[in-house]
């Protein structure tokens, strides 16, 4: 397949999709492509900039981060974890094993609603996404202080 824009004798442009140059030429010879504007079939190749795209042999290379850089980011990410696990801990109930019937219990007005945190199988975080039970998943790093 081939685009071309093309030009009708009032002079709109539009562009058209074609099997190959011959298929462009032949319909454009027999006067079969019409303007989408005006519905003129007078009708020509108008210029255009050619689409040439780049192999992936012939992209330039990606920057890789040098070793270092990516210490600092993982540095960094695990600063911010712990951070989070610091709030959640301050701020949010741990029901260990329990999480999955605990989030129920408060998403659908049987307890008190509050933060609670612990642990759930994959199959359990999955449930609860189906049922519309608002649950989030945090990497849980050990503490920095252990």
């Amino acid at each position: 397949m081939i685009l071309y824009q093309l030009r009708c004798g009032k002079d709109h442009e539009f562009e058209a999709w074609f099997k190959d140059g011959q298929t462009c030429d032949r319909q454009l010879s027999r006067k079969s492509v019409e303007c989408p504007v005006c519905g003129n079939r007078k009708v020509a190749k108008a210029l255009m900039a050619p689409r040439i795209g780049a192999s992936e042999k012939n992209l330039p290379a990606k920057p890789q981060p040098a070793p270092q850089d990516m210490a600092v980011m993982a540095g960094t990410m695990r600063e911010h974890l712990q951070a989070i696990r610091a709030k959640v801990e301050e701020n949010c109930d741990y029901v260990g094993d329990k999480f999955a019937d605990e989030a129920r219990k408060i998403h659908y007005g049987e307890t008190e609603a509050r933060g609670i945190y612990g642990e759930a199988t994959d199959a359990q975080h999955q449930e609860l996404v189906e049922e519309g039970v608002e649950v989030a998943r945090i990497p849980w790093l050990p503490r920095s202080d252990a």
